[in-house]
């Protein structure tokens, strides 16, 4: 009686009566056989990465708190010794800002250069094809021809001076390895011919996904075709760009191969061109001191991180939010 009269009153008051909510479905469990089937996909690449990424780095971790000469258990124990070393070697710090030169300036040149190129051979030109391998050949091209050819070339007396003095043009002929002023540009613009094909590439790939009928209703609206590419083609491209900058950051502070084949194993420090790995491998292998080594491979281990997980946050964040949300 007392339910019918709250009802009666309800009804009353304009409202109607409301049904209980539906009770919530139970979620179920995962299986076994389901876990199992994880464990059989999963199980691989975990035992892998475990294996291969964070095995090496904890190992390096523990021997860089010894003076190890490679052989043997480590036994001299010198706890952050070598950690305190390298923050004090002016020589690291010298490497280390290469390393930001060289991220710097990859990203200043080889960026706008490979985005023009992507947008010229993303038209419909003759020998469209033959260009863009061209373009992509120097990438596939072992670093080890290439070092070796380019350092051939560069010479005080290589071909690139020859052909100068051949027009006339002596007073241009320089020391581009050795000289501190310009071996730095020297190896951004080997850098540049180097990977240049693999961004413009990817920017190719890109544009791919990028519906045709967005610039048709641009060009029905009367806008230009750089206005076209400015406000359609390059903010769609973004996040394309943005990963091409997480590699392009990633590779320039690992740079070990073209700087050692090029500049060897002393010049590159006087020269300029000296990176955190030739810094590693100068002051580790080199020189036997292991320990020291594996001290060095942690610090730019946690460098390398350490700009990872900021790029990832404040530039990536975007993109990665709408790959795990679905665009919500």
């Amino acid at each position: 009686m007392a339910g019918s009269l709250v009802i009666a009153d309800h009804v009353r008051d304009g409202g109607g009566v409301q049904p209980p909510p539906p009770a919530r479905p139970r979620r179920r469990g995962i299986g076994w056989a389901q876990r199992l089937e994880i464990l059989l996909l999963a199980g691989p690449a975990i035992l892998m990465f475990l294996g291969f990424v964070v095995a090496p780095i904890l190992i390096a971790a523990y021997i860089g708190l010894y003076r190890w000469k490679g052989f043997g258990l480590p036994t001299n124990f010198v706890g952050f010794d070598n950690y305190v070393t390298i923050l004090q070697d002016s020589a690291f710090w010298a490497a280390l800002r290469h390393n930001g030169i060289i991220v710097v300036l990859s990203l200043i040149f080889q960026g706008p250069i490979a985005v023009a190129l992507a947008l010229l051979l993303n038209q419909k030109i003759r020998g469209r094809s033959v260009i863009r391998v061209l373009i992509f050949v120097p990438y596939v091209i072992a670093e080890v021809i290439v070092g070796t050819a380019w350092a051939l070339l560069l010479q005080t007396n290589g071909a690139v001076n020859g052909v100068l003095r051949s027009i006339g043009l002596d007073g241009l002929t320089q020391d581009w390895l050795a000289n501190p002023k310009l071996a730095i540009w020297t190896l951004i613009m080997i850098l540049t011919w180097k990977y240049i094909g693999f961004a413009v590439i990817l920017f190719l790939a890109g544009m791919q996904n990028i519906p045709e009928e967005l610039a048709e209703a641009a060009a029905v609206d009367g806008a230009s075709y750089w206005q076209t590419q400015w406000r359609i083609t390059l903010p769609l491209l973004g996040p394309t760009i943005r990963i091409w900058g997480f590699l392009s950051i990633i590779g320039a502070l690992q740079l070990f191969d073209l700087v050692y084949i090029i500049w060897g194993q002393y010049v590159s420090s006087t020269a300029g061109t000296s990176t955190m790995v030739t810094y590693m491998v100068n002051e580790g292998r080199n020189a036997g001191n292991y320990g020291y080594g594996n001290a060095v491979a942690v610090v730019l281990f946690v460098v390398s991180m350490t700009i990872a997980l900021l790029y990832q946050r404040f530039v990536l964040r975007r993109d990665t939010e709408g790959a795990l949300t679905g665009g919500r």
